[in-house]
C-alpha cells in the first residue's frame, strides 16, 4: 500500500472526521478507501450505462407504433392475458 499527501479543505476534514467518530468508519483512510471505492464503481457503471445507450441507438428505429411494442412487451413478461 501506498501513502500519498493530499491537502483537503478543513470543512472537508471535519465532514470525515464526524463520520469516523459516528462509528461509520475506523478511521480516515477507511473512509477515504471507501470513497474512491464508490467513485470506481460508480464509473465503472457509467461506462456500462453508456454502451448500453450507444448499443440501443445503432440498433435504430422500430417499426412498431408504440402501444404495439407495449403490448408485445407486456405478453413476453406477463402471459396473452397479463
Amino acid at each position: 500500500m501506498k501513502q500519498v499527501k493530499i491537502a483537503i479543505p478543513d470543512d472537508d476534514i471535519g465532514w470525515a472526521q464526524s463520520r469516523v467518530a459516528a462509528g461509520e468508519f475506523a478511521n480516515l483512510d477507511s473512509y477515504f478507501s471507501e470513497l474512491a471505492r464508490r467513485d470506481r464503481a460508480e464509473a465503472e457503471e457509467a461506462t456500462w450505462l453508456q454502451g448500453e445507450i450507444d448499443r440501443g441507438l445503432a440498433s435504430g428505429r422500430d417499426a412498431r407504433a408504440s402501444q404495439q411494442i407495449f403490448h408485445d412487451v407486456r405478453a413476453r413478461y406477463f402471459g396473452p392475458n397479463g
